[in-house]
């Protein structure tokens, strides 16, 4: 007969309350801490590395060998991680870029002219233009 005992998922409960751990400790950094950005950023940025670690080796069985459909764990990694690099790259460059749907050009001359007028002295209070 098969063994038919339950068991406690152990691997999983250690891999749940350390990710919870960690995701709670990245929020009391973001929300509490009196770190400067460029180390809350960095904090947050490591924790989250830590954090897929654990959900990819206790969670998404990367430690088997091949799956029972013949994929290879790694092999599925590497496209979801060039999706994402593209995904990121790709907003990342739209919001450092913003295109505008202005092609003439016509509120950017109308700021060139007030900012002319404030390095003259002139109030840009008026109406003129």
């Amino acid at each position: 007969m098969a063994n038919n005992k339950k068991r406690i998922p152990t691997q999983h409960l250690v891999g749940f309350l350390v990710s919870i751990t960690l995701t709670l400790v990245a929020a009391w950094t973001a929300l509490q801490s009196d770190l400067s950005a460029v180390w809350i950023i960095t904090g947050i940025m490591a924790l989250a590395i830590i954090q897929a670690g654990i959900q990819l080796f206790m969670f998404m069985h990367m430690t088997e060998r091949e799956s029972q459909g013949g994929h290879v764990p790694w092999n599925m990694m590497f496209h979801g991680g060039v999706l994402a690099t593209i995904i990121v790259a790709g907003s990342l460059f739209t919001m450092s870029f913003g295109f505008s749907h202005d092609h003439d050009g016509g509120d950017h001359n109308q700021h060139e002219q007030q900012e002319n007028h404030s390095e003259n002295g002139e109030s840009t209070e008026h109406s003129g233009h």
